[in-house]
């Protein structure tokens, strides 16, 4: 039997967002769309502060320094939106 194992690449490549979604394309070629009401501190930022993120995590996650926000890939790619914080 010949099982070929599938290499992914979960780093962040680039990140954008519309007024609907956040957009996260991998290293792999996959792209993660997710609705941007999940993180209420990206859905209340302004375009220009969504547009301004950084890559943290040894690429596997994405922080953005002017509404104090971080995401995983490993979350986004569970689908897990944004723990509620006190």
């Amino acid at each position: 039997m010949n099982i070929s194992a599938k290499i992914t690449d979960e780093r962040v490549a680039d990140v954008r967002c519309d007024d609907d979604s956040l957009i996260v394309d991998l290293m792999d070629g996959r792209s993660i769309s997710v609705p941007l009401a999940w993180y209420p501190r990206l859905a209340h930022a302004t375009p220009v502060e969504r547009a301004h993120w950084e890559i943290a995590g040894g690429g596997y996650g994405i922080h953005w320094p002017d509404v104090d926000e971080d995401l995983s890939t490993e979350g986004l790619l569970r689908g897990a939106p944004a723990a509620d914080r006190q």
